[in-house]
């Protein structure tokens, strides 16, 4: 038995999923599920059972890999034990694994490998999924690997220690990523490019406000080689601090961005729209 489960892009509102600011204030994100996959397999033989895994890119990369893994095992493990396994019902069990092996982080990773597409997802003490009927997105993101390990545990040590110690200015900026998320969703389905550019190129410059380490030299040369060769807006994924970097393209400018980006000596990951979410397939191995 197998399961698949997609890796996500985070366009906007990243960190305002994530508690304690979600459950007191209320977050939303917009992801896009993505190929590569990671994927989980339940191998019997004569000594037993085991489960194999296997991630399409290396860990580290801002996709949210870790979470992807864990939706894919959990699906084997929910399916073998004839439990529910809904897209939601899979994703709040892989959330309850993070929360109980002490990842920091909220639930975005999880909600968007079980359900894949694209989406809004607000969260609160509840997930609601909003899913966004647009075409042809994913064929204008460009991701670059910057080659750098994310930082992400100690950035978010120390965003939500200021959070919990009541600072402002680091409450003000979250409730400004949760609403660029809210306004991004609209213009998505509105197909207003100069909007979407100016959503993702908000929200990158509001994740540079929440700590000095979520950018560095690395993303921001990826960033201008990025735009040198016409990317419309760009940003880090997840946490920032390294890991990948996402552009925003004109229609037909993938192929010149991502040759650009090689040319500087980026990993270029090649991705692909994933509309099935979290999958699981019974056959015998």
């Amino acid at each position: 038995m197998r399961a698949r489960a997609p890796l996500r892009i985070d366009l906007a509102g990243g960190w305002s999923d994530i508690p304690p600011f979600a459950l007191n204030e209320g977050g939303a994100v917009v992801s896009v599920a993505v190929t590569p996959r990671a994927h989980a397999e339940m191998v019997s033989d004569d000594r037993g059972i085991e489960v194999r895994y296997r991630l399409e890119l290396p860990s580290g990369a801002g996709l949210g890999s870790s979470a992807s893994l864990t939706v894919a095992w959990l699906a084997l493990m929910r399916q073998a034990t004839r439990q529910d396994v809904s897209p939601a019902a899979i994703a709040e069990g892989a959330c309850a694994v993070a929360s109980a092996v002490g990842v920091i982080g909220g639930k975005q990773d999880e909600y968007a490998a079980a359900f894949g597409g694209i989406n809004l997802f607000r969260f609160t003490d509840e997930v609601t999924v909003e899913p966004i009927a647009v075409r042809g997105l994913v064929e204008r993101l460009v991701v670059g690997h910057s080659g750098v390990s994310r930082l992400s545990g100690d950035i978010h040590d120390a965003v939500w220690g200021a959070y919990q110690r009541g600072d402002t200015r680091v409450a003000g900026v979250l409730r400004e990523l949760r609403d660029v998320a809210v306004h991004l969703a609209r213009v998505l389905r509105s197909r207003d490019s100069a909007q979407i550019a100016e959503c993702i190129d908000h929200n990158w410059a509001l994740q540079q406000e929440l700590h000095p380490s979520v950018t560095n030299g690395v993303l921001e040369r990826i960033i201008d080689v990025g735009r040198d060769a016409g990317a419309l807006a760009a940003k880090a994924c997840g946490a920032g601090g390294g890991g990948c970097v996402v552009f925003f393209v004109p229609p037909g400018g993938r192929e010149a961005v991502a040759r650009r980006l090689r040319g500087a000596g980026v990993t270029v990951i090649d991705v692909a729209a994933d509309h099935e979410g979290v999958t699981i397939d019974d056959a015998a191995t």
